[in-house]
């Protein structure tokens, strides 16, 4: 499991994190059940603090993708997102892009600009 943060993003480390695991979900690199790290090692491995990791585990348990419990660790739950509203959005950006003329060198560089 390698995720990556960026700490000059103005897309706060808790909100980043929660996205990775989001993201894991969807794809399917993480499945049902599958236990998370424990907040102290990704902390470590992410160079963040243990409580911004716990905030975004806690949000992630808010939207049902994952559960925590005493001596379970944390864990995804049946009720994680599908990668499909993602695909379905790119999917409607890239028609929007073909109709406008853009080319796919012009749709990156807005989507990295705006990112």
């Amino acid at each position: 499991m390698l995720w990556q943060i960026d700490q000059t993003s103005r897309v706060s480390l808790q909100d980043q994190i929660a996205a990775c695991v989001r993201r894991a979900v969807s794809t399917g690199e993480l499945s049902v059940n599958e236990q998370l790290p424990p907040a102290t090692e990704l902390a470590l491995a992410l160079a963040v603090d243990r409580n911004t990791v716990l905030a975004a585990y806690r949000r992630l348990r808010g939207e049902g993708v994952v559960d925590f419990r005493r001596g379970r660790g944390v864990r995804v739950t049946a009720k994680a997102p599908s990668a499909a509203p993602m695909e379905q959005a790119a999917r409607q950006l890239i028609d929007c892009a073909r109709a406008n003329g853009y080319s796919k060198a012009e749709v990156l560089g807005m989507i990295e600009e705006l990112m």
